[in-house]
This record gives structure tokens, C-alpha cells and sequence, in this order.
């Protein structure tokens, strides 16, 4: 479905009419709290499933919401190499953590998904499998850098290239349908977290026009009523926005923009090193392989919590009677033995070699294949790493080997 035929679908849904957006693309204004519980209802109205973060298990994660209860409000986060807890911050603040465990893939490509099924037809199978109906999710505080991954694995999955597809190039059908439906709020940093560093990777705290949000928030700090500027990004968002009770934008919130999207870039020290892809290419023989191997677990964690990494493995399976097929697409990874088998056995079976092939993927070949990093610069990886294993602290060091 196209952004017009969608922004088709709200007006009709919320106000029973059939103009156009009202606003222009770019228009900003301020809302309150208020106006993010109307926010929630009018998607749930239009027939959107809110997604958005959610206190659970100790960490902030991506869920359905419905209410502003499920905010984690007055939480924030600590993070560093193998280490992630949340604390309390600022008293009312929605959007204080930085980034958790979870990612927007989640709902895109999902960790597990049925593609096929089948019964007993004679000396075969005949197909019983029904295409599922596709969620029309609303994603609620998407960061620039997890909209750079999102427009990463449009590339993966062949979303905006579906003339592309018609002439046999390869394309994702269940991603794209997910990622048509799919509506963005995106929401600006406040602050960054030790493991950020999305400006060496040509991102910003702060999204920009035309990078791909419906709607954007900057939370502001105001006493004694919360609130938020919005931008619009779109004309789906420019319809949600005419339902909002809002008011217009003061030069003190322009100057509070300003001032926290400058913070939250200080915040960053980490830095990928320059011309980090020939760094990679030209050492793939580099003694420094040794040395992450020993520390490497294997576990799988990086690629895991990665809003970009996409290996998949498929499975068939059986009931006890054998009448009944069923064929899964699950979440693989690069470092797992089994990953790289092919006939005669597994081809990356020392960790040095699985751990070189995700990290000049990720940083190095990616860039043959789809034109871009495959890196947003959101940290996850060293965050969620058992040990601690920092992807710019071990590109720094082949580059240093070098000498």
C-alpha cells in the first residue's frame, strides 16, 4: 500500500472525509501528555497496533502499548561494554533510555515465522498453508539510528523496489507487506549512552527531514506540564497530526531542540575509525583475529540484538503421524558452527574465523553489496556482548596492527 493510499485510509477511518493533510511536511507544534494518550487512541482507532518501549525483565523493550501506564516514565539507562541496567531519571520523562535489547526487526521480520504447511496426499503433500494477515503496526520512539536500520533492511528485503521484483530480483513478500502497513514515530535523543556512536557512522541523534518518520517527538523538559514538539514527517503523519490538540511552537522549545540535540551529540565519545571498509579488506590476515577469539563467546548475542543483522535458517518439521509438514524461517547467526555448513561440514569452525566474517560483513563487504554500512552506530552489540567486545575498539586495533 502506497503512503497516499494510506493517509486515504486515516482520513476516512478518523474524520470520515476524503481531503488532504492540512499541514505541509515539516510543520511543527508542542503537545502534552494528553496528547500522547490521544496519540494512542487515534491509532488504535484508524486500526494501528501501537508498538513502543515497555519496562520488562529489567530492560526497556518494544511491545504493544496502550496506555500511558506502559511508558517506562522517570526511567532511564546505564550502558557500557557488557553491561545494561535502568535507573531512575528524570521525573516524567518518557523517552529518557537510550536504546535496549529489542529492535524495530522484531516485528518486521519476525524471529520465527511459519512460511508453509502441508498434509499427507498420497505419495506427497498437499499445500494448507494460508498467508497470514499482515499487522498494521505503529512503531512509537524510533531513534535516527534504528531508522537507518530500518531503511537497511529495506534494502535486504527488497521493500521500494517492488518494480525490481517483478523482473525476478529477489524481494521479501511478508517484510514488505509489514513494512507498507507499518506507521513511524520517530523520537529525538536526549542523551547518548557510552556505547553510541552513530556520528562516525554518518547518523545524528537528532532525525532529519526525509529520512523516513511519519511523525517525530523531542521530549521537552517544561514544568509544570510535559510536553513535546512534533514534527510532521509525511502525509499519513500530517493527518494524525490534524487530531491532535496542539500548540504553536515558541522560540524557547526551538531553542531547547537545539540545545538537547547538541547535547546528546557531546555525549558521544566512541568514533569508528575512517575508511574503516579498506581497513578491513586489505587484513584479513591480521593477528588481532587470534586475539578476539579468545575472548569471543560465540554466543550470538551481537547478532541478535542487531537492528540490521538478517541470517535466517529454515526448518521443516512433523507431527508424531507424519500426515503434517510444517516449514519455519527462524533467526540464525554467522557465529554459530552450524550456520556456515554446506556438504562435508561447517567451513567457519574456529571462532576467529566466524567473528572476522560478521565484523567485515557488517563494516566492509556490506558496502559491495548494498551500497551502505551495515552498521548504524547504535551499540547494542558491545552493550550486549557477555565479555564486552567493543566492534570500534577492534577495528582501531587491526588499523593499529598495521604499524
Amino acid at each position: 500500500m502506497t503512503k497516499s493510499r494510506v493517509a486515504h485510509k486515516h482520513k476516512n477511518a478518523a474524520q470520515g472525509g476524503t481531503k488532504g493533510a492540512s499541514v505541509p511536511v515539516g510543520t511543527k507544534a508542542v503537545i502534552d501528555e494528553a496528547g500522547i494518550a490521544d496519540l494512542l487512541s487515534i491509532l488504535a482507532k484508524i486500526g494501528y497496533t501501537p508498538i513502543g518501549p515497555k519496562l520488562r525483565d529489567g530492560a526497556i523493550v518494544y511491545e504493544e502499548i496502550s496506555a500511558l501506564d506502559d511508558f517506562p516514565v522517570g526511567m532511564s539507562d546505564e550502558q557500557e561494554g557488557g553491561k545494561y541496567r535502568v535507573v531512575p531519571g528524570t521525573k516524567g520523562s518518557f523517552f529518557e533510555y537510550v536504546v535496549g535489547p529489542t529492535s524495530w526487526k522484531h516485528f518486521l521480520f519476525p524471529p520465527k515465522h511459519k512460511i508453509w504447511s502441508g498434509e499427507k496426499d498420497g505419495d506427497g503433500f498437499k499445500s494448507t498453508y494460508k498467508e497470514e494477515k499482515i499487522p498494521s503496526y505503529a512503531f512509537i520512539g524510533v531513534r535516527s539510528c534504528e531508522l537507518e536500520a530500518i531503511k537497511i533492511q529495506d534494502k535486504v528485503f527488497g521493500f521500494g523496489r517492488e518494480d525490481d521484483c517483478k523482473k525476478g530480483i529477489f524481494s521479501d513478500p511478508g517484510y514488505v507487506a509489514r513494512r507498507s502497513k507499518a506507521l513511524i514515530v520517530a523520537v529525538n535523543c536526549s542523551r547518548a549512552a557510552s556505547t553510541c556512536f552513530c556520528t562516525s557512522m554518518g547518523g545524528d541523534p537528532h532525525v532529519k527531514e526525509g529520512q523516513g518518520f511519519d511523525l517525530a517527538l523531542t521530549e521537552l523538559s517544561v514544568s509544570p506540564k510535559h510536553e513535546f514538539l512534533v514534527e510532521v514527517g509525511s502525509e499519513p503523519g500530517a493527518l494524525i497530526f490534524d487530531l491532535l490538540p496542539h500548540r504553536a511552537v515558541r522560540n524557547s522549545d526551538t531553542v531547547a531542540v537545539l540545545s538537547q540535540a547538541s547535547k546528546a551529540r557531546s555525549d558521544i565519545k566512541r568514533r569508528m575509525i575512517p575508511k574503516v571498509k579498506d581497513v578491513l579488506q586489505r587484513n584479513l590476515d591480521s593477528v588481532r583475529w587470534d586475539d578476539v577469539a579468545e575472548r569471543c563467546m560465540s554466543c550470538a548475542n551481537c547478532t541478535l540484538v542487531c537492528p540490521t543483522c538478517f541470517c535466517s535458517t529454515v526448518e521443516e518439521t512433523t507431527d508424531l503421524t507424519g500426515d503434517h509438514a510444517e516449514r519455519w524461517r527462524s533467526w540464525d547467526s554467522c557465529f554459530s558452527t552450524d550456520f556456515s555448513y554446506i556438504h562435508g561440514g561447517a567451513i567457519r569452525t574456529e571462532g576467529k574465523s566466524r567473528y572476522r566474517q560478521w565484523i567485515t560483513h557488517k563494516l566492509a563487504n556490506w558496502h559491495d553489496q548494498y551500497g551502505s554500512s551495515g552498521c548504524v552506530g547504535c551499540g547494542r552489540c558491545i552493550t550486549w556482548c557477555p565479555v564486552g567486545i567493543d566492534i570500534t575498539k577492534e577495528a582501531k586495533a587491526i588499523k593499529d596492527s598495521e604499524k
